[in-house]
């Protein structure tokens, strides 16, 4: 049964059978905004989303951004950009999904958060069906979800486009997940960047 994440909420990162869960997939989906045309029809506006993440050392320094300009990090992929999102409706897959091998994260690394934003500029609220989940599998394939966090559903976010989803972090030789769930007023990744220090 997956979670549903609320913000300040820690998750242990295990499977069902109690085992350490090292290799899964943070995934994004949401859908194209409907309009009405100047005779009526229905119009669909394609939106840009776009998820990212920023890696941080014990002293909250700066190590690296995986996102659509720079898929790869040790550990860490990103699926590729996707302009449009969904224009036919939720088909059921993420639209940008990054790959996490906790193993494989350098080891300078001591913090991993994940950045939502509007490339276009255009408001949370209006975006059909944004959500995040954590799930075992493949960008290609879901076999476990294991937590899902809504953005369309909470109004917090209108008025919005830029938010920070939350943070895996070590703790104890362990990577623990945090919620946070928080939207931000930056308009470009790099102010996000910087601002997600102040959640780590």
């Amino acid at each position: 049964m997956a979670i549903t994440l609320a913000k300040g909420q820690k998750i242990d990162l295990k499977k069902s059978d109690g085992s350490n869960l090292n290799s899964f997939c943070v995934g994004a989906n949401w859908g194209a905004i409907e309009t009405t045309g100047f005779f009526g029809g229905a119009k669909k506006e394609s939106v840009d989303l776009d998820l990212s993440v920023g890696l941080y050392d014990s002293d909250k320094r700066n190590r690296g951004v995986v996102y659509f300009g720079e898929l790869n990090a040790p550990g860490i992929n990103h699926s590729g950009d996707d302009l449009t999102g969904d224009m036919d409706g939720d088909d059921g897959l993420d639209n940008e999904v990054i790959n996490i091998n906790l193993s494989s994260i350098s080891n300078d690394v001591e913090h991993v958060v994940f950045i939502l934003n509007s490339y276009k500029n255009q408001d949370f609220a209006t975006i059909p069906f944004a959500s995040i989940r954590l799930y075992e599998g493949t960008p290609e394939r879901v076999n476990s979800v294991v937590a899902t966090y809504n953005i369309a559903s909470d109004a917090k976010f209108s008025g919005y486009t830029s938010m920070i989803l939350g943070k895996l972090y070590r703790r104890n030789g362990e990577w623990k997940f945090s919620a946070i769930g928080e939207p931000t007023q930056d308009k470009k990744l790099q102010e996000s960047i910087q601002t997600a220090v102040k959640y780590i």
